[in-house]
């Protein structure tokens, strides 16, 4: 049997930033990763720009963050927005503020931070063994399995960052929850967050718009007015403009049983003026030069008003510039979590100390998505699993010393 100072089972953002926390500090910490290679959705995420925070107030940064927002408060306090930045210089990576107010590295991509990330952590001492997954516990210790057969591992403490139950196939697949379900840690069931929604198009519609975006507009619903854009799907809706509303949406058809999107197809155009813009026109003309004649609309934005709103063509003017300030939308349920950028759902608050330990596993933390929280793209998520897993690795630390 293995034994170890510290076992940091979960190769990501969360587990790595708790080993740098640990190593730093002088600690033994072994990191166990399922996958062949650590950080796989980290990578992936980054692929096209890594988003790494957000640089908006920190106050409304720290507010992102729903109903576990005062829980998460004190880790997102002890490593804010701007300490995300200082960290990546610290290993030499610069960053800069996009125009939505994101911040990236300069170069865009993932894989160099990462490789400076882990050369920090082969520096400081920590060790890297990957295709160990975690399956449970044998007694009091730590079962895995692993290319060799069955491994049992002693430690003296463990934090676990496996994850939620998005994007399955690099590794969080969720398959945590039996395992500390049978140890009495209260889990809430996996949701999808930050995910695209069905919609019963037409399939004339689709033969012609499917893979089309939907650019500057902006859409209402609990979440607020958010301006953006977003993509037509064979089953319906994805993008960022859908991800800011998905938590919303996806409350309100677990809630009331249906959910609508308002779309303002002309946000720079008031519905007053677009209602006289419209009456100049002939009523001769076909509905389609009207739009576009008296509202600068055609292409998907008009096939989208003519697929939400079939009798368009026997509307008043101004009807017809309400429905375009406010067309519904209409979702029938979220895209398989799977599919999804993030999950709500995971363990609950109730279940962790303050310190990040489980109350049914003393000894044992936690960190990262693994826990029952949700936020945004744009940042907040890569911020909130690295500040979780500094706040668990600094509470197993001081339970070690006590």
């Amino acid at each position: 049997m293995q034994r170890d100072e510290i076992a940091i089972i979960g190769g990501g953002p969360a587990g790595l930033m708790a080993a740098e926390m640990l190593s730093g500090a002088g600690r033994a910490v072994t990191v166990y990763e399922a996958m062949p290679t650590v950080a796989r959705k980290f990578l992936l995420a980054g692929k096209s720009g890594l988003n790494i925070t957000h640089s908006e107030p920190y106050a409304r940064f720290a507010g992102r963050f729903g109903e576990a927002a005062e829980r998460l408060r004190p880790a997102l306090d002890a490593f804010p927005p701007d300490a995300v930045c200082a960290w990546a210089a610290g290993l030499g990576i610069e960053t800069f503020v996009g125009s939505s107010g994101r911040v990236f590295p300069t170069a865009m991509k993932a894989s160099p931070l990462l490789r400076a990330w882990l050369r920090r952590l082969e520096a400081q001492g920590a060790t890297i063994r990957t295709r160990h997954r975690w399956i449970g516990f044998a007694d009091q210790h730590l079962l895995f399995d692993t290319p060799e057969g069955p491994k049992t591992i002693e430690s003296a403490a463990t934090l676990l960052a496996l994850g939620g139950a998005s994007w399955p196939r690099l590794g969080s697949d969720a398959s945590w929850v039996g395992p500390l379900r049978e140890k009495g840690v209260p889990v809430a069931p996996f949701r999808p967050a930050n995910c695209g929604f069905d919609v019963d198009w037409s399939e004339a519609f689709l033969s012609r718009f499917a893979g089309e975006p939907i650019k500057s507009v902006t859409a209402t619903s609990d979440a607020g007015v958010i301006p953006g854009e977003f993509v037509i799907t064979r089953h319906g809706i994805e993008g960022s403009l859908v991800y800011a509303h998905a938590a919303s949406l996806r409350d309100g058809l677990e809630r009331d049983g249906e959910a609508v999107l308002l779309l303002d197809l002309m946000p720079g155009r008031a519905a007053e003026r677009l209602a006289r813009d419209l009456g100049r026109q002939s009523e001769k003309a076909s509905l389609g030069n009207r739009l576009r004649k008296g509202a600068s609309l055609q292409g998907v934005k008009t096939a989208l008003l003519r697929e939400l709103a079939p009798d368009l063509a026997r509307y008043a003017p101004e009807r017809l510039a309400m429905t375009m300030k406010a067309l519904p939308l209409r979702v029938q349920r979220p895209r398989p979590i799977a599919e999804a950028i993030s999950s709500a759902g995971g363990i609950r608050w109730s279940g962790i100390d303050a310190g990040y330990m489980l109350q049914a596993l003393p000894g044992v933390f936690v960190a990262g998505e693994m826990l029952d929280w949700e936020a945004p793209t744009g940042g907040y998520l890569l911020t909130a699993c690295m500040a979780t897993g500094r706040a668990a690795a600094q509470g197993l630390d001081s339970w070690l010393r006590r």
